[in-house]
């Protein structure tokens, strides 16, 4: 099976630089910087003359990975999200491939397994992730422990089969304007159990970012709890 990282970012120049020569190349097939807009630091160049494949995004993270897997640019079974700003310990990246290859649909690297706390996380975030993926469990035959996080791997056929890059509504419309930040984790989360799909979770640590943080926190939980309550209501249980 073909294995394809995305490493979306945003301005993260340091992050790249740091962490892409970790990522062995023995681990992928394809490796993707989707750089998102406005792209205002040297990402770009030191991608080019590194060797980095670069796609370009828009300014909101949903849309910039719609944009992507309509493409046809991917060429992996296997996709695995990660950010460069220090959270994504890179030394998971083959247990998240290998659970797939054991047969996993999705597999969370979650911040929070086994009752483990997130480096990253200040008093606020570290309760709002928790009540959101509490929130997200309602109903659920699975229990996330981190129903949110960006670190994670996936079979590609999902990404059409939970329609994550269909249409947006009207409402998803309003909380991508809401918050750069907004994307499909939450949504994949749910409907990925609503689905039946195979999911499970392993442990990664989430040092924290080496950068501040880009979205007002309160915004982007609202849009998050929004999302969250919209999948309740509209996503069909298989």
């Amino acid at each position: 099976m073909k294995v394809t990282i995305v490493v979306p970012s945003l301005n993260e120049e340091k992050g790249l630089k740091e962490y892409l020569p970790q990522i062995k190349k023995e681990w992928y097939n394809q490796l993707i910087v989707l750089l998102g807009e406005p792209r205002t630091d040297n990402s770009e160049r030191w991608c080019i003359i590194n060797g980095y494949q670069i796609f370009y995004g828009t300014e909101n993270l949903w849309e910039g990975f719609t944009k992507l897997f309509k493409s046809g640019v991917v060429d992996g079974d296997i996709i695995v999200t990660l950010s460069p700003d220090g959270n994504s310990v890179i030394s998971a990246i083959p247990q998240l491939i290998q659970k797939i290859k054991d047969g996993y649909d999705l597999v969370i690297a979650s911040r929070y397994l086994n009752r483990n706390k997130s480096k990253d996380d200040t008093k606020l975030t570290a309760i709002g992730n928790g009540v959101l993926t509490e929130l997200a469990n309602i109903g659920n035959d699975f229990r996330y422990t981190d129903a949110l996080v960006m670190y994670r791997a996936y079979r590609i056929d999902i990404i059409h089969k939970l329609e994550l890059v269909s249409d947006y509504s009207w409402l998803q419309r309003k909380l991508i304007k809401m918050s750069g930040l907004y994307s499909y984790e939450p949504s994949m989360a749910v409907r990925a159990v609503r689905a039946g799909l195979k999911i499970t979770e392993i442990y990664a640590d989430e040092p924290p970012a080496n950068r501040k943080r880009r979205q007002n926190t309160f915004v982007h939980g609202f849009a998050i709890l929004t999302q969250i309550l919209m999948e309740k209501m509209w996503t069909p249980k298989n």
